[in-house]
């Protein structure tokens, strides 16, 4: 399993985009291929360590959705993303510039 392609490309490349933030990577990128199968695109998987954090162990996995089944931005989609979100223990949020 790995994550989808995709990357920031900008300081406006998430604009639109809903970054869903998960403790475990395993379930980062369960939930991911789940996205994907659901026509969300691309759902890139990364690490968001916060400045300061020594503890690797302590980060949190970013999934990247930025476009919707729909065609439109996945911003439009944020309190269903939210939703799946807290099944696995984390949240959404939609970017804004």
């Amino acid at each position: 399993m790995g994550s989808a392609t995709g990357g920031a490309g900008g300081p406006d490349g998430l604009a639109g985009a809903v970054l869903v933030t998960l403790a475990d990577r395993e379930d980062a990128e369960e939930l991911a291929e789940q996205l994907l199968d659901q026509g969300y695109a691309p759902c890139t998987v990364h690490r968001d360590m916060l400045a300061g954090e020594d503890d690797a162990e302590d980060v949190d996995w970013v999934i990247e959705v930025r476009t919707g089944p729909h065609g439109g931005p996945a911003a439009l989609d944020e309190p269903h993303l939210h939703q799946l979100a807290e099944d696995y223990g984390g949240f959404a949020a939609a970017h804004r510039p």
